[in-house]
């Protein structure tokens, strides 16, 4: 495990007490506002409130669009709109059709499984002609279906585009091209819109609304799409979450009500997680596992036996979608083992045959989150390749990708996530280019970042701070939930709860003593012994137990107390340029080999306490002050190599010897003698 770099910001105390003063709110709330940017009481207010909506007008073209829908209805005219596979694009398809058939609109909608590929296609076109569609309307896609629009101007078919994605410097020739990012034309106040964002500034034009009406009738489903597409929620997108989980609570949609009922959710105790995190993905789960329509009859059933089904259905894609990441995970964790240099790449690239393509953004996202590198899986099949990634601050995965798209057929995304596709052929030359793009561009790869709010006292932990910070609510994107940093907590108990899977931690900081959980954590997994020293990040989430309020602190990460992360990055990079027999300069390979004395040193550490292969924690917490990390983790290698150290289940153990040990005849030392650069 990668260690994370801890940011907290400085706060001026003043300002908030000031703020303090001013808004009437506690002094927690106050720092975290002040946390996020918003420095003084009007600032703060203006996030608060709730704010109006923009004119849907200002928008580049939305005159346009209008005009031409309006048109279509009043000549009867078919249409068509076309989504995507995912919880945005099923959600914009939902809300954009239930409102063109409640004005008797001759309307109907297409969303392209995920192996017919993203965006408008020519041979979807080609359906529409037949059926006889005049105009089509895009959700969620369109903004670089350039030559689709025109394909479709030659089938005599009109196009309106609403889309959020960023668009090229080449606008698609439509009728109406309608986002909120388009550079062209001065930007409307707000953009940050998911693709159902833009559909409720359509319908905003459309119906001369100033948003209140819009959601009343459809907020519950422009609510779950801008969750599910993790836009920031500020601005406009908060204001439309707040009213869409208002509707929510006593929703009218028959789907939606019956997939809460599948999940387990209490319409009375909606908010932005348990809709994030149950809600959404049994929606993707249809796009995902390739059976979108479900999805979609569901948001738009009117039967509520049929709806039950249909959630039951979608209920059983998320296992199934659940099963298909473990298995990738598991193949992925066996090549590993047993090629472990795939973890010395500054980048994890992988391929596998027969990987579900609906899946590997996940699992993507996970290995990242495990590894702290950028990640990219492909999935290949008969004919084609796809891949997804996803990265870390300070390391663009949409520019690494666009450097090596010689070859690719489609590719696009933003710096933290991105998707590809490629002939098959070109696989193993894609990864190579892009592993050659990370040594040439980036020779340290930046720590991956963990941001805190600002610092708590456990002691002041309870129940109406919880409730406080309520007021900060909906929670997501670019506001998300409140991360506390408690440090110098001394541990007095490990405990493992949840079969196994879990720890509870009973530690004192402040002359206070609490407990904290670790979930996902066993006992096994955990770096620290009982009277160790840690700081700890945590979220505070409040629950009741047997009628009485309560708050689990959440540990979200751990680090050993005090640590210095200088020259981490750097020392990181150093030791797996080495494994990856990289040259390195005198006077690194000074600094990264070990003696015979320091080697013992790390095997006597292995035989006191708990080390985990190749986690940054347990080689900064017991040698850090002694060797660079470096160093300890090429000792680490020249005891593997000599046998008298193994790794089992993820920790390092000492092998019994009958006989003396040569460490200096280890291969290590060779392979440092030869990335030595030679001075001429």
């Amino acid at each position: 495990m990668r260690i994370k770099e801890w940011l907290l910001p400085q706060l001026d105390s003043n300002e908030v007490a000031l703020m303090e003063q001013k808004l009437s709110l506690p002094s927690v709330v106050c720092r975290l506002l002040a946390a996020r940017g918003y420095h003084t009481a009007e600032q703060a207010h203006a996030f608060l409130a709730d704010g109006s909506f923009s004119d849907p007008y200002l928008m580049a073209d939305m005159d346009k669009a209008v005009q031409r829908i309006r048109r279509a209805l009043a000549e009867q005219e078919r249409i068509t709109i076309f989504g995507d596979y995912d919880c945005d694009g099923v959600t914009s398809t939902a809300v954009l059709y239930q409102y063109l058939e409640s004005v008797g609109a001759d309307v109907n909608y297409y969303i392209p499984q995920r192996e017919e590929g993203y965006g408008l296609s020519k041979a979807a076109i080609d359906l529409m002609k037949q059926n006889d569609v005049t105009l089509i309307i895009t959700v969620d896609n369109g903004i670089s279906a350039i030559d689709e629009v025109e394909y479709a101007a030659e089938q005599g078919i009109d196009v309106v585009v609403t889309d959020h994605h960023r668009p090229r410097p080449q606008l698609p020739n439509a009728v109406a091209v309608v986002d909120a990012h388009r550079t062209d034309c001065p930007q409307p106040p707000f953009t940050q819109y998911a693709g159902v964002g833009v559909v409720f500034k359509l319908l905003c034009a459309l119906e001369d609304d100033d948003g209140a009406g819009i959601l009343e009738q459809y907020g519950d489903l422009i609510a779950l799409g801008t969750l599910a597409d993790v836009v920031e929620l500020t601005g406009e997108n908060r204001a439309i979450v707040r009213h869409g989980l208002s509707v929510l609570e006593c929703t009218n949609n028959i789907g939606l009500s019956a997939l809460m009922t599948e999940a387990g959710i209490d319409p009375s105790g909606t908010n932005s997680q348990n809709i994030a995190f149950t809600l959404a993905p049994r929606i993707n789960a249809a796009g995902r596992m390739g059976d979108v329509d479900l999805a979609a009859d569901l948001l738009m059933s009117d039967d509520a036996v049929h709806a039950a089904e249909l959630a039951a259905s979608l209920g059983k894609l998320n296992e199934q979608r659940k099963q298909a990441e473990a298995d990738i995970t598991a193949e992925i964790s066996a090549q590993i083992s047993e090629d472990p240099s795939v973890l010395q790449q500054r980048m994890i690239v992988m391929a596998g045959y027969g990987w579900h393509m609906g899946v590997i953004g996940i699992v993507a996202s996970k290995l990242t989150e495990r590894y702290g590198k950028p990640c990219l899986l492909i999935a290949i099949n008969e004919n084609e390749a796809r891949g997804s990634g996803r990265s870390i601050e300070g390391f663009s995965l949409i520019d690494a990708i666009a450097a090596c798209s010689e070859g690719l057929t489609r590719f696009g995304g933003h710096p933290l996530a991105a998707g590809l596709s490629m002939p098959v052929s070109q696989v193993e030359l894609f990864r190579q280019a892009l592993l050659d793009y990370c040594k040439n561009t980036y020779p340290v790869m930046p720590l991956p970042v963990v941001r805190a709010d600002c610092e708590l006292n456990p002691a002041k932990i309870n129940v109406p701070l919880v409730d406080s910070i309520k007021v900060l609510e909906p929670f997501g994107e670019g506001n998300s939930v409140p991360i506390f940093q408690i440090s110098g907590c001394i541990i007095d108990e490990i405990r493992s709860v949840g079969d196994g899977k879990h720890i509870n931690l009973r530690m004192h900081a402040a002359n206070s003593y609490f407990s904290a959980m670790m979930f996902g954590t066993s006992s096994a997994q955990f770096s620290y012994t009982v009277g160790e020293k840690i700081d700890i990040l945590v979220q505070l989430v409040p629950n009741e137990y047997a009628g009485e309020r309560r708050v689990t602190i959440k540990v979200v990460e751990t680090r050993p107390s005090g640590i210095n992360l200088s020259g981490l990055a750097k020392q990181n990079s150093l030791f797996e340029s080495l494994m990856r027999g990289e040259k390195l300069s005198e006077e690194e390979a000074q600094l990264i080999t070990p003696t015979r004395e320091d080697a013992v040193q790390v095997y006597r550490c292995i035989q006191n306490s708990i080390m985990h292969y190749g986690c940054d924690v347990d080689m900064l917490r017991l040698c850090s002050d002694k060797m660079p990390v470096a160093r300890i983790k090429t000792a680490v290698e020249v005891l593997l190599e000599r046998g008298l150290v193994q790794v089992n289940s993820g920790r390092l153990q000492l092998v019994p010897q009958k006989e003396k040990v040569d460490l200096m005849a280890s291969s290590v030392y060779q392979k440092i003698e030869l990335a030595k650069v030679v001075k001429p």
